[in-house]
């Protein structure tokens, strides 16, 4: 007889092992730990006294909104403005700083929402974000960024903003942008309708009570739009949301997969519930849906994805969703 044959298993083959691993974890300690939500906002070189308050009324409008509305905590908003010296002035060094700051502050169930006030350029090459003294590249923002655990949201309200999605673009990050090309160089109104629709509560779309970050750029391009068609004139910004990690973009009204991410992603702490299990039920609960989003999103990409990677992200996925059911049934 010959000798037996021993097949090496496929990444198919593994997968159930990875599901009963998944499920066994449903047996072990909770050792789940609460998510936290970081805000950065960067007002940069305003280029004029009529930007400069147009530019202070934002900010104030902004943190404001995150503090009071969403209760972030105020230690987790950082606020850098051209005005201001030191630490909180806006410059390249300060953001270098807060940013590496919070590369070692968060975790990878945090949520990060960075916030660009200001104007842009693009110069032919490179599509820089206008600071107090020497600019940053878009190259040199995801050299920043890359590596900060968690979810990053990134919205450039600026001018020439577009090639931020190109260069920032990566899966678990949602990037926005007012414009849709390096050709849309006049100064934006889609700050100001951006930071309207924080404060509104007709920007809550599917009256749930909380605001998505989806809810949140669809409700400003809306705004963005009238904003043009009322004055009788040529739209000359077009706000894109890149959420799949494809370097595209999409508008809010303009079919396409962006968008997944941004709708499961909620500025504000979800409400407690009227039944029993309180804040820290209904977190969990806000939780375990995130990831379900997170999963329908991983698979509607499957056949773009290689095996190994998939099949990587996959299993994270259900690690975490099988603690967080852990712990929903260990609290009811």
């Amino acid at each position: 007889m010959g000798a037996a044959v021993t097949k090496r298993p496929t990444a198919n083959a593994r997968l159930p092992r990875r599901l009963v691993a998944a499920l066994l974890l449903l047996l072990l300690p909770a050792t789940a730990s609460a998510a936290e939500r970081y805000a950065v906002i960067i007002s940069g070189a305003a280029g004029g006294e009529k930007y400069a308050e147009q530019q202070q009324a934002w900010r104030a409008q902004l943190a404001t909104a995150l503090s009071t509305r969403f209760a972030f905590p105020s230690d987790n908003i950082v606020l850098l403005d051209e005005e201001s010296t030191g630490s909180s002035r806006s410059d390249a060094v300060n953001v270098r700083r807060v940013l590496g700051d919070l590369r070692r502050r968060l975790t990878r169930d945090d949520t990060l929402l960075i916030v660009l006030l200001g104007h842009g350029t693009f110069d032919g090459a490179d599509a820089k974000f206008n600071l107090a003294g020497p600019d940053l590249s878009a190259g040199e923002w995801k050299a920043m960024l890359d590596g900060i655990p968690g979810r990053l949201v990134l919205v450039n309200t600026t001018e020439s903003s577009f090639p931020f999605i190109e260069e920032l673009s990566q899966r678990g990050r949602v990037i926005i942008t007012a414009t849709d090309s390096v050709a849309q160089r006049f100064a934006t109104v889609f700050p100001e309708h951006f930071v309207r629709v924080l404060s509104e509560p007709a920007a809550d779309l599917d009256k749930n009570g909380r605001l998505s970050i989806w809810e949140a750029f669809t409700a400003a391009s809306a705004g963005v739009k009238a904003y043009y068609e009322q004055r009788g004139q040529l739209s000359t910004e077009r706000p894109l949301l890149d959420d799949d990690g494809d370097r595209k973009g999409r508008e809010a009204e303009a079919p396409g997969e962006d968008g997944t991410l941004a709708r499961s992603l909620y500025l504000d702490e979800p409400a407690a519930p009227a039944v029993t299990g309180g804040a820290a039920r209904a977190a969990l609960e806000q939780e375990r849906a995130s990831l379900e989003a997170q999963l329908e999103a991983l698979k509607s990409r499957k056949d773009a994805m290689p095996e190994a990677e998939y099949q990587a992200e996959l299993e994270q996925l259900l690690v975490q969703l099988a603690k967080v059911t852990r712990q929903i049934r260990q609290g009811s």
